[in-house]
């Protein structure tokens, strides 16, 4: 099993964007988006979200192993802060639910 393969080697990997209670915004990867969150409101993710919280999710991405997932993630992280979600959401074809 490689570093992409967080278990079956079929589980894509995702780019996504959260905003802060701050208004600033947070991009990261992971397998399982919904459980990522929680992790950031209960301050567990990251040092950055934390004290920052709540986080809401405003645009993810789906890529194919954890490589993509980070190449993309440095492409957003270059961009400004207005062209981040429109980009993510282009890449996937739709915003997320909820």
């Amino acid at each position: 099993m490689g570093d992409d393969t967080p278990g079956d080697g079929r589980t894509p990997w995702f780019v996504y964007l959260v905003e802060c209670k701050d208004s600033t915004l947070y991009c990261g990867v992971t397998t399982d988006v919904s459980r990522r969150i929680k992790e950031h409101n209960r301050g567990t993710a990251s040092r950055y979200t934390r004290g920052r919280g709540p986080v809401s999710l405003v645009a993810r991405a789906s890529c194919p192993d954890r490589a993509s997932a980070q190449v993309l993630e440095a492409v957003v992280k270059k961009l400004p802060r207005e062209k981040k979600r429109a980009f993510l959401e282009a890449k996937d074809g739709e915003p997320p639910a909820g």
